[in-house]
């Protein structure tokens, strides 16, 4: 792996639990969780919803402060939220979020929300800003004649594209992309994965790409980890994952996935019921309730990722050799 950017290293994050159904139990949404994103890398991270994935994408970006373990971006330790050392460090990172409609102000014009980061963080003049505003709806593919325009005259693709422009313009390393292409029609989907894609390529930029999407994840990632109740079940190349899943978790979301090439297609296994709730977690794997390898051992300790393949292959499951 090339030159780390974004570490983080047995991360927790623990909601205080809300309303009369928690019972004022916390919530321990990322538990534990150990995640490298290196310069120019695109990390993917799925898993179902309620996983921890979009908690964890916050918390690389510091918009969340973890409640356990560290993060650093760059080498140094990821300053507290709304911090004058964070505010500084947000010009290098950006977010694009899943909803395309909700993320845009009505009321004002998309050139200036666009424009929000080039003020708040930038030192360039007004004459400065208009070309580079101008420069990100072209490199975002839309006219930079609509600047002035409102998010209500724009389709639910050019929206996510406004999102894209708005997260890039203050030239960031780092780039969160949490479900950005799951609200939008299928066949506008392609046209903005391709999109990132050439960003990425063209910016050199590091990204954390969270979706549900397992093909999209392939085709636009290096590597990926699997998670499921804040944990992480299985990470390693996208190519290693995809070709050889070793977590039962794994092989059940890729087996529920469409894959061109008949040869690659896994058996069809339906998890059990749904994932327990993150207020009250089995013990020891997480996972066990709905896998049918457990054992009366994987209730005992939690198991710790360890490699089982090679290539960076690694795998929570003590029962990992038996089942491959």
């Amino acid at each position: 792996m090339s030159d780390p950017l974004v570490v983080a290293e047995a991360v927790e994050m623990t909601f205080a639990g809300r309303g009369i159904f928690a019972r004022g139990r916390p919530v321990r949404a990322v538990a534990g969780v150990d995640a490298t994103v290196a310069r120019g890398e695109a990390l993917g991270v799925v898993g179902e919803s309620g996983s921890g994935k979009s908690t964890l994408g916050r918390v690389l970006l510091g918009l969340l402060a973890a409640t356990g373990g560290a993060v650093r971006f760059d080498g140094q330790a990821l300053p507290k939220p709304g911090s004058a050392a964070w505010r500084g460090l947000r010009a290098r990172m950006g977010i694009v979020f899943q909803d395309p409609f909700g993320s845009l102000d009505a009321r004002r014009s998309v050139g200036a929300q666009v424009e929000d980061g080039l003020i708040i963080h930038g030192a360039l003049s007004p004459a400065e800003r208009r070309e580079k505003l101008a420069d990100m709806f072209r490199r975002v593919g839309l006219d930079p004649d609509r600047i002035g325009a409102y998010p209500h005259e724009f389709s639910g693709g050019q929206r996510q594209r406004l999102g894209i422009a708005r997260a890039l313009a203050t030239g960031p390393d780092f780039l969160v992309a949490d479900e950005p292409v799951s609200a939008l029609d299928v066949s506008i989907q392609a046209q903005v994965v391709r999109l990132l894609a050439d960003l990425r390529r063209d910016l050199g930029l590091a990204m954390l790409f969270i979706s549900h999407d397992l093909p999209v994840v392939r085709h636009l990632c290096d590597r990926v980890i699997v998670m499921y109740l804040g944990r992480v079940m299985e990470e390693g190349p996208v190519d290693a994952v995809f070709a050889r899943p070793l977590h039962p978790y794994t092989r059940a979301l890729l087996s529920a996935t469409p894959m061109l090439d008949p040869a690659r297609r896994l058996t069809r296994e339906i998890l059990p019921g749904e994932p327990p709730s993150p207020s009250d977690p089995p013990s020891g794997c997480v996972f066990r309730t709905r896998c049918r390898h457990a054992r009366p051992a994987c209730a005992e300790a939690v198991p710790p990722l360890r490699e089982f393949g090679g290539v960076a292959h690694r795998v929570a499951c003590i029962r990992a050799e038996e089942i491959n």
